[in-house]
């Protein structure tokens, strides 16, 4: 296919992939409502209905444990515009990684655009709780950003800020039932793999299958991300993130 080419018909492309990714979130406990409660019954009961005032999954996503099918479910206009998801009432995007320490990094950029965008706002005194869980993938329609041809295009895939020519990219493979995207973390200093999936027919099974528990703290240094099962520790220092312009005037004492 000539290279001007490339992305005007994505789908010609696709190719059969499968794997397990990582995701990190924030952690969410049950504790939490717990200690509005006087019983495990109104407990339960006061679950129900958070879940009920939430928009419903869609039919596709149903059969899924809630930590997959949530990036799919809210039908409230995206406030911003992602890499592979453009703002407004867009369809939702379950992003995440081959390793769980390139989901620490995608987790501590975003965190620091949080602190960039406000100066004034300290830095957390405790470490904040986040949970990295794995969900194994497969699909037969696919585009890896990373392999010929398509990789001679990582400098648009890979900006830090332009997100446009990604989400042009991701409108044209979901008009091919493309259903993954495999792309290099900008992120990670190893660029190793992310994973974008587009549809939620490309989980190869309902469940969550591993969880990890992680901490980040944030101080006038950058960020320390530890987990104890299994025991590592990452570390992002102030010029971790230097190649994005927002992290790079972010005020570091506060």
């Amino acid at each position: 296919m000539p290279a001007a080419r490339l992305s005007d018909r994505p789908g010609a492309l696709a190719r059969k992939t499968g794997g397990r990714c990582w995701r990190a979130v924030e952690a969410q406990h049950r504790i939490s409502t717990m200690k509005l409660t006087d019983n495990i019954v109104e407990q339960d009961l006061l679950e129900r209905a958070i879940e009920a005032g939430k928009p419903p999954v869609p039919p596709d996503c149903g059969h899924l444990d809630y930590l997959l099918s949530t990036p799919f479910r809210y039908d409230a206009p995206y406030p911003r515009g992602s890499r592979f998801r453009r703002a407004g009432m867009t369809p939702g995007v379950f992003y995440a990684s081959a390793h769980p320490g390139t989901a620490m990094a995608e987790l501590a950029f975003h965190r620091l655009l949080f602190f960039a965008d406000s100066p004034s706002t300290p830095f957390p005194r405790n470490p904040g709780e986040y949970t990295v869980f794995a969900a194994e993938y497969a699909t037969p329609r696919a585009l890896d950003l990373t392999a010929p041809p398509l990789a001679r295009r990582s400098r648009l895939w890979m900006d830090p800020l332009d997100y446009g020519p990604c989400q042009t990219l991701a409108d044209k493979a979901r008009a091919e039932n493309v259903e993954a995207l495999l792309y290099a973390s900008v992120r990670d200093s190893q660029h190793r793999q992310n994973v974008a999936l587009l549809a939620c027919r490309a989980f190869a099974g309902p469940a969550v299958t591993a969880r990890q528990s992680w901490r980040l703290h944030f101080d006038a240094q950058g960020v320390r991300a530890s987990c104890e099962l299994p025991r590592q520790t990452l570390e992002f220092g102030r010029d971790a993130f230097a190649g994005d312009p927002r992290i790079r005037r972010m005020a570091w004492t506060r």
